[in-house]
């Protein structure tokens, strides 16, 4: 999820995370524990839900004192922040925010405490998703973060617009050619509505791929990773259709315009303007979308129970299993140069105790990954794509959690803008894309398929 403008440079953000993150001054006798996270003008739920922690905490133990340390930015100025206070154990935190697809690399950076022998003595990790916990296991097999949530994706759309275009609600497009008829029908009907929005290229980073392009990737029956023998995938002609999807989506102008397709705040204008006003007919989302727009969201909107809908992504020609998502989400790590391991984990738990997890998972629009959580009424009546959102999850993938991938993800960002603005074909960019992934992993690290 695209969550703030990336406004900061490197300079700036390293000045900021060694200042936010430098050791505190506590009171003689006291112990400290620094929990660093991502807040955000349009992402305050974990803060709040910290504060609630911290308040919680420091009653139960007296003599603690919780220093919680947000970092203004979107996902990869944080993670850019985050690495550099982990690099010292003087600006290490103690527990911390820490992205899936990160979690094995940052183990592999000795960043991250390994948590088993903690877990054995919590009796709610018997709550948890068993897919949930994967996430946050490492190569080693053992468990090194605690999974907050975790998310979908699938197509919102706004049903006056489709209507407005003569498509029947509910919507649910069995192909790639259903979606290009249907943003056909609505740009003929009203040439001033975009009729479908696919980001693409560098601006909205890992949006470009997590709410673009792997949608069309995995549904042509390739993938970015062959599991089975550790390689990345060269020279796909799935890899070359998604491309060519994306081509006609813009050259036929049935998206945004390339420029704003590289705004970085493209997605302000989807959730707060074009949806509202009907000026968008869909878009491909998390399934966090409703927390936009719920009470006290950022584009609150009453409205959106009524106007908008959600459909499953399809396949490319609606081969097996019929659709397809992809899930991400966020963890709770402690850090490995943690002074106090249990104090540290003791501070985990009650932040993702049961009453924690719910307010957060509710809030922020997230998929249960706690049984007792995802059983709760306030849960399941959340809003009304609770239940359509979550049953992706049967269809839904994940990002390779390599130390690789954050690279091999920019060489995939890269080759969607290049098509999009029209400077290279869809062939030629994935050609290029082989190369780049070829140069990133070697070639004996790549499998054609």
């Amino acid at each position: 999820m695209r969550r703030a403008l990336k406004t900061l440079s490197l300079i700036a953000s390293a000045v900021l995370v060694l200042s936010a993150c430098s050791p505190g001054t506590p009171d003689e006798g006291t112990k400290t524990l620094k929990v660093v996270y991502q807040k955000t003008d349009s992402f305050t739920v974990l803060d709040t839900m910290f504060q609630a922690a911290k308040q919680e905490f420091e009653a139960a133990n007296q003599g603690v004192t919780v220093e919680l340390q947000p970092i203004q930015g979107n996902d990869d100025d944080y993670g850019t922040k985050l690495a550099l206070a982990l690099r010292s154990p003087s600006t290490a935190p103690d527990v911390f925010y820490e992205d899936t697809f990160k979690v094995r690399s940052d183990v592999d950076a000795g960043y991250l405490l390994k948590l088993d022998p903690h877990l054995e003595g919590w009796a709610d990790w018997e709550k948890y998703d068993d897919a949930a916990k994967a996430a946050g296991k490492a190569d080693d097999g053992g468990t090194y973060a605690v999974p907050l949530g975790t998310d979908t994706r699938a197509i919102w759309y706004n049903k006056k617009v489709l209507a407005a275009a003569g498509v029947s609600d509910p919507w649910q497009p069995r192909s790639w050619q259903d979606i290009l008829d249907t943003a056909r029908k609505i740009k003929a009907n009203d040439p001033s509505v975009i009729p479908f929005n696919m980001y693409a290229g560098k601006g909205t980073g890992e949006g470009t791929v997590m709410q673009g392009f792997y949608e069309l990737l995995y549904g042509t029956g390739s993938s970015l990773y062959d599991e089975e023998s550790k390689k990345w995938v060269v020279g796909s002609a799935g890899f070359q259709d998604s491309l060519a999807f994306l081509k006609t989506l813009y050259d036929e102008r049935l998206a945004v315009t390339p420029a704003e397709a590289l705004d970085a705040n493209v997605w302000k204008k989807v959730f707060g303007e074009w949806f509202p006003n009907g000026k968008l007919g869909a878009t491909v989302e998390g399934s966090y979308a409703p927390s936009f727009w719920q009470e006290g969201g950022n584009y609150a909107w009453p409205a959106y129970e009524q106007e908008m809908g959600v459909a499953p992504f399809p396949t490319q020609n609606g081969e097996a299993p019929g659709a397809v998502s992809m899930s991400g989400g966020w963890t709770l790590a402690v850090g490995a140069e943690t002074k106090d391991p249990d104090l540290a984990f003791k501070f985990l738990t009650t932040a993702l105790n049961e009453k924690n997890s719910l307010a957060f998972t509710v809030e922020s629009s997230q998929i249960a990954v706690r049984s007792d959580v995802a059983d709760d009424p306030g849960y399941q009546g959340a809003n009304p794509f609770v239940k359509a959102v979550s049953e992706l999850v049967s269809v839904t993938r994940y990002r390779p959690a390599t130390s690789d991938y954050p690279r091999i993800s920019a060489a995939v960002q890269e080759a969607t803008e290049a098509v999009i603005t029209g400077s290279r074909t869809p062939e030629e960019a994935a050609v290029d894309y082989d190369a780049a992934v070829t140069d990133i992993v070697g070639a004996d690290k790549t499998i054609r398929k």
